[in-house]
């Protein structure tokens, strides 16, 4: 098949790659400038539209602003290859998702939304979970796409807002579970458990999940090059917020992790794994214990 690609990051190009290596001829442009060596196999294109040309299209870029920009302000739906269907892979607010679908349907285009989840290191190799919400046909017409960059395909239903609003809620969860050891290094370390010891405990008895295990380990070794930058968590923190008000819910632990994730990231850390913010909670604990001592 023919794919355009637009947002060659970290993630887009890990999954564009793998679009090529599964025998796809694959048409990118991204908004900065990109080195074709990084990205071979692939054909860069000179405008967004240039990839709206194709039986496909992937989106994965940063947010609702840069998708409305990037392709709703610049009228590429009115000037797609017509039966094109559009999968967009970021993440993305449960509204924007809801209004997507409609100016889809206008253009008489497939949508399908498909955020992720996993790291660059995952997308590489081709090894996401993949959750998708759109009609069957639009779904049916991409499938061996999806299936080609991911480890499961998890099919949703027909309303595109449910893959996001379930990405969402995962980021959420993850954040909560991150928070979670960190208030849990504070009890155990202040009696002298090492933190290696303590996440051995809660791995081997209560806790046992892949996010646990991956930042737990972050966490144990201070490391925190970033996976899922403080950033973008943040941003995620805010759909997430957002999509309770909706429906006039507040999400009260969310509220508390989104208040340590924007100190991390009001503190320059913005660029670093969203793990940091668990180095922040037993930092800040610690010297507010110190100056209550005092």
């Amino acid at each position: 098949m023919q794919i355009g690609f637009i947002g060659l990051g970290s993630m887009g190009s890990a999954m564009a790659l793998n679009l090529v290596k599964a025998g796809h001829e694959v048409r990118a442009w991204n908004r900065s400038r990109i080195v074709q060596d990084r990205v071979h196999g692939i054909t860069l294109v000179p405008l967004a539209a240039d990839a709206f040309q194709a039986d496909a299209v992937f989106t994965m870029l940063s947010d609702d602003p840069a998708i409305r920009e990037v392709i709703l302000d610049a009228g590429l739906l009115a000037r797609a290859r017509p039966g094109l269907t559009h999968v967009i892979t970021s993440t993305i607010s449960v509204a924007f998702a809801r209004e997507l679908a409609l100016l889809h349907a206008k253009a008489a285009l497939g949508y399908v939304s498909a955020p992720v989840l996993g790291r660059p290191n995952v997308a590489a190799r081709g090894q996401l979970n993949i959750l998708a919400a759109g009609t069957a046909d639009a779904i049916a017409a991409v499938e061996p796409l999806l299936a080609s960059i991911s480890k499961k395909v998890w099919k949703l239903g027909e309303d595109p807002a449910r893959a996001n609003a379930a990405k969402i809620a995962c980021n959420a969860m993850i954040a909560m579970a991150i928070e979670a050891m960190a208030e849990g290094v504070v009890l155990t370390e202040s009696v002298g458990l090492d933190r290696a010891v303590f996440f051995e405990l809660i791995l081997g008895t209560l806790f046992s999940g892949r996010a646990y295990e991956s930042y737990s380990a972050q966490i144990t070794n201070r490391s925190f090059e970033p996976g899922f930058k403080a950033k973008l968590a943040l941003k995620d923190m805010r759909l997430a917020i957002e999509a309770g008000s909706q429906i006039g819910r507040t999400l009260p632990m969310l509220e508390a992790v989104r208040e340590g994730l924007t100190r991390a990231v009001l503190a320059g850390l913005g660029e670093k794994d969203w793990s940091i913010m668990a180095d922040m909670t037993v930092r800040n604990i610690a010297i507010a214990a110190a100056s209550g001592e005092r």
